[in-house]
């Protein structure tokens, strides 16, 4: 897996074997992701690498990521349910996500046209941190960011999960939001992801 986001936007994230190939998704959105980059990094947030994909942070605290997909490529915020949509640009990140947002691109025009509103949208993120905002807890357990990263990794996971009645879902979120530390909510889905490929609750 790449842990540093210059080899990423060259080679990948270097999850699966298309990684370093012709055929990496990072190839077909070069263009889009290097405009959005720079667009980021106006925006004085620090570059890192977490999950194999570039991450920006505001004082060690996780903003915004940048990730290539089949269909498209993404910029996403980690809190965007906080953030004010005056453009209508926001989508949510997954059906049972509501917290985290993201605006996809599929053509480097679409980033160059809406530079100065995705700059609101990241000084928005920005200010959300400074004044240490956390979004609001909803009837459902929230999807970890280990969990949506998996989903990024392995589209046909996130289908697997959705597909999941709320129940099981529930089941699972609790599962992995009560460990503590990251690396152990990532043993946690990865040690379920056969059993919710396979449609069944932790219980089942």
């Amino acid at each position: 897996m790449t842990t540093n986001a210059e080899i990423y936007f060259s080679e990948g994230c270097g999850r699966c074997s298309l990684g370093g190939t012709p055929d990496c998704k990072v190839h077909t959105w070069q263009r889009e992701l290097q405009a959005l980059r720079q667009i980021v990094l106006d925006c004085d947030l620090r570059e890192e690498c977490k999950w194999g994909m570039p991450c920006y942070t505001f004082q060690g605290k996780n903003v915004l990521m940048l990730s290539a997909f089949k269909d498209n490529c993404t910029i996403s915020f980690f809190k965007g349910a906080l953030l004010h949509d005056e453009h209508g640009l926001l989508e949510n990140a997954g059906e049972n996500s509501h917290i985290a947002k993201l605006i996809r691109f599929t053509a480097p025009e679409q980033v160059r046209q809406n530079e100065e509103a995705l700059k609101n949208y990241i000084y928005q993120a920005i200010e959300v941190e400074k004044a240490g905002l956390k979004p609001p807890k909803g009837n459902a357990p929230d999807w970890p960011e280990e969990l949506q990263h998996k989903f990024a990794e392995i589209p046909a996971f996130q289908e697997a999960f959705e597909a999941l009645t709320p129940g099981r879902q529930r089941g699972y979120l609790l599962h992995f939001t009560g460990a503590k530390q990251s690396a152990t909510r990532t043993a946690r889905i990865e040690k379920c992801m056969p059993q919710i490929f396979a449609g069944k609750g932790m219980m089942d």
